[in-house]
């Protein structure tokens, strides 16, 4: 048999693959639907863990300046000597918190040390204090106060 140049061989015929590229746009859509999901639950759950590292700052601070505040009054006995508002000996600024320390030389002396959030640092609202007793508080957005120092949201004593 001689080739006569058609495009098809004797009891054969040519087949055309079909490639397909790229993805549909049901597919793209099922992804951006699934990526918003993880975020929505993913999200809140990160800035709780940041927020509670910021807590921690606040909570270390105030117990190491109750420690320092103890120390000075073994020494001079009167928890005095601080300008009323300044935290001397301690801490006074952070990059979350701002403090603010009262004392009394009465009988029995006291004192207090309240670590107030700043706004500028997603903090505004929150509020944590001790005093001469060890007594723990905390201030949340809500308003609502505990005698213990909540760390993570929802938490309570």
């Amino acid at each position: 048999m001689q080739y006569d140049g058609a495009p098809f061989i004797q009891g054969h015929t040519m087949q055309f693959s079909k490639k397909t590229a790229g993805f549909t746009l049901i597919e793209v859509m099922i992804v951006v639907i699934i990526v918003g999901i993880l975020a929505a639950v993913a999200l809140p759950s990160y800035r709780n863990y940041i927020r509670q590292g910021k807590v921690q700052e606040a909570t270390s601070n105030l117990a190491t300046m109750r420690i320092r505040w103890e120390q000075y009054y073994q020494d001079n006995r009167k928890y005095g000597g601080y300008v009323d508002g300044a935290c001397s000996p301690g801490i006074t600024e952070s990059k979350y918190f701002t403090y603010q320390c009262v004392s009394n030389d009465a009988s029995p002396p006291t004192y207090s040390i309240v670590a107030n959030g700043v706004a500028g640092q997603d903090m505004a609202g929150y509020q944590y204090g001790i005093d001469q007793n060890n007594a723990k508080t905390s201030t949340v957005p809500s308003g609502s106060q505990v005698n213990c120092w909540i760390k993570k949201p929802g938490e309570s004593c």
